[in-house]
């Protein structure tokens, strides 16, 4: 690899030289990660009592599943398109800042409202600026993980990412238990927001061209290969059932299960086991390749029988489980995407898997969360059944060697 050292302190110089490209990658997925860091502690913290906050202004466990649902679909469905035009223009920056400034700006804005709707807009808009900026940020984030492992790098993302959204909803039980509100706890969340763009600005200046850590091949194909398509299938069955947390926030309010105040320690909890797999999954996937997946998907996806229970001590235990399969999901599962792609087309291929992951999240929690009001167990029954669905399939990608 050849990383050209630019002169003078001025915009792009870089922080290390040329020589040391390991180096120079690691330091700028560290920045990276410590982006991930303070948007998860404002938008995670956020989401962490948005299903407990919309219960308090009227809305029903199939409009929280729905509204979580759809914010989920939009955050993942509109990648498809920034990633194509991330690839066609090479804006990367300047499609990574407009998202992140529209997925931080949403989220302090909370605390202006009074209705369950005008929540429901701006949890959208907060998961459409993730949807913006994500498939260019991971794009460059696998650029310079060629120098470190794809599973670490991702990894570490994740991990620090987890950090962020651990200590978000920390601090908004700090909040509750002082004695304020939603509001406070919404414009608390502002602070890591501001902190982060400015981060993110800081990065930027140093590294202006991170793609440049992977030239593209010459005469590399330049369509995703029939295993993509495959692996994505396999990750739409296990999204179809992988209940998101808004709905575990409303079972435990609705069920007078604890105080509003314990909801974010859950979360935060949840958290704590993303972070940790995460990083302990991107080593293992370094050296065992995709199959480590086999052994996180299977235990992970039977937390709907523990965190839909009557028991505080079951619910914590699910979250456990949640946080080990979300792990894997952000860490090694966006690892093997990296290599199915062609460098070319690497923010492309994050548009298409996310929107089909995206897509059968939201079809999977609007049905899940309308058979809350109908049957609990039901509900756990098909949830299960529908994560495990990814094994068999995974199963042929693995076996399925063509390009």
């Amino acid at each position: 690899m050849n990383i050209r050292k630019r002169s003078g302190g001025g915009r792009g110089s870089d922080s290390v030289s040329p020589s040391e490209p390991l180096r120079y990658a690691t330091l700028f997925i560290l920045l990276l990660g410590t982006v991930s860091l303070f948007a998860d502690m404002s938008y995670e913290g956020a989401k962490s009592i948005s299903g407990s906050y919309l219960k308090t202004l009227g809305a029903t466990a199939t409009t929280v599943a729905l509204v979580s649902g759809f914010g989920e679909f939009i955050g993942y469905g509109w990648r498809v398109v920034s990633g194509h035009v991330t690839d066609r223009t090479g804006r990367y920056w300047t499609i990574i800042m407009v998202g992140y400034a529209m997925n931080l700006l949403a989220i302090p804005m909370l605390a202006l409202t009074g209705n369950w709707y005008t929540v429901a807009i701006l949890i959208v808009l907060e998961r459409m600026g993730k949807a913006i900026r994500a498939p260019a940020r991971d794009s460059l984030l696998s650029h310079a993980a060629v120098q470190t492992g794809r599973g670490w790098a991702f990894g570490v993302q994740e991990a620090l990412s987890s950090v962020g959204a651990m200590i978000g909803p920390v601090a908004i039980f700090l909040v509750f238990m002082a004695g304020g509100g939603y509001s406070n706890a919404f414009l608390l969340m502002g602070i890591p927001a501001m902190i982060c763009l400015v981060v993110l600005y800081y990065t930027y200046r140093r590294y202006p061209r991170p793609q440049m850590m992977e030239p593209a091949p010459a005469n590399e194909k330049t369509v995703l290969p029939s295993r993509f398509w495959l692996y994505s299938l396999a990750a739409a069955f296990m999204a179809s059932g992988y209940i998101d947390f808004p709905l575990v926030a409303y079972h435990i309010q609705n069920h007078a299960l604890g105080e509003d105040m314990v909801i974010p320690l859950l979360y935060a909890l949840a958290m704590g086991a993303d972070a940790i797999s995460a990083m302990l999954l991107g080593k293992i996937f370094d050296h065992g390749g995709p199959k480590v997946l086999l052994l996180v998907i299977v235990p992970a996806a039977f937390f709907p029988m523990l965190a839909f229970s009557d028991s505080m001590i079951l619910i914590a235990a699910g979250m456990g489980l949640f946080g080990l399969g979300m792990g894997a999901q952000e860490s090694i599962m966006r690892a093997v995407v990296a290599d199915l792609a062609p460098v070319g087309k690497r923010a492309t291929a994050y548009g298409y898997y996310n929107t089909i992951f995206g897509s059968f999240w939201f079809m999977g929690s609007t049905a899940l969360g309308v058979l809350y009001d109908v049957s609990i167990p039901t509900m756990i029954t098909i949830s299960i059944g529908l994560q495990l669905l990814f094994v068999p399939v995974f199963l042929m990608f693995i076996r399925d060697r063509s390009g």
